[in-house]
């Protein structure tokens, strides 16, 4: 743990999904692709070749369970994923914290709670500054969706 880590000092389990002994899984806060997750690695670390192996292993798990969910429960086609680190960088004294952005994408529309929602981007790099997608009532309801599926 670092003093001063965004990550590290966390402390809100609000859209926490599920939680290994190395990584927490967040339905991330501003859903502009339905269902994206966060990964984040439970301890400081700078970068993924300073992963240790069972923190490599572990994450083969946790990314295995994510593109379950999302390919049978919600019926995504393929899962776009990240770890650009570049905001941490923006900072005068950079800290950044491994973590890992996960986009669930969907080639039909995804219904989720009654409510349609079309990948308008399919087939083509995510959009950089989407604005959020999911109705509050629907966030709500796919974060339980997806916590069940975890635990089962």
């Amino acid at each position: 743990m670092m003093n001063g880590c965004e990550w590290c000092d966390y402390k809100d389990d609000k859209w926490l999904l599920y939680k290994t002994f190395h990584w927490s899984v967040y339905l991330a806060d501003v859903q502009d692709y339905v269902g994206r997750c966060i990964l984040v690695l439970n301890r400081h670390c700078t970068s993924l070749s300073n992963l240790e192996a069972s923190e490599w292993v572990e994450l083969k798990t946790v990314i295995d369970k994510l593109e379950q969910i999302y390919k049978e429960t919600l019926g995504a086609e393929l899962c776009n994923w990240s770890c650009l680190m570049n905001n941490f960088y923006k900072e005068t004294t950079p800290n950044p914290h491994l973590h890992l952005h996960v986009r669930p994408r969907y080639k039909n529309a995804i219904f989720i709670n009654g409510s349609a929602y079309k990948d308008a981007e399919f087939a083509h790099h995510y959009a950089l500054r989407k604005e959020n997608v999911l109705l509050d009532d629907d966030k709500m309801f796919l974060y339980t969706q997806m916590k069940q599926c975890f635990i089962s």
